[in-house]
């Protein structure tokens, strides 16, 4: 009995719910500053942390982030300006929102494949 209560609770429990971040994400990107469909080449390097490369408008750029469960968080430079993307991840689906340093706010949304 204890086993199969403890294969339920390993089946239930929140970390093992958490899908992998790797993959190349396809978002699209709404701002004050414009729109855009920048792409993201990320790999999880541990449980809470992810690297990767931005493609974009703005060049192609590291990018580090952190993840607490189905919450993520991502920034990377450009030029000085520290670009940063917060949300929320569901499978093989993001959305959020992005700062772009001083030029302006916005929403994002993304998918892997």
């Amino acid at each position: 009995m204890f086993s199969i209560i403890m294969a339920i609770l390993f089946i239930i429990s929140p970390s093992s719910q958490t899908t992998k971040i790797d993959g190349v994400w396809k978002m699209t990107v709404e701002t004050s500053a414009g729109s855009g469909t920048p792409s993201f080449d990320l790999k999880q390097t541990s449980e809470t942390e992810f690297t990767g490369t931005y493609h974009g408008q703005l060049g192609d750029l590291p990018v580090k982030g952190k993840r607490d469960g189905n919450k993520i968080s991502m920034t990377f430079e450009v030029q000085g300006m520290v670009v940063e993307y917060a949300g929320t991840v569901d499978g093989d689906n993001m959305q959020g929102t992005v700062k772009l340093g001083t030029m302006g706010d916005g929403k994002f949304t993304g998918k892997r494949g």
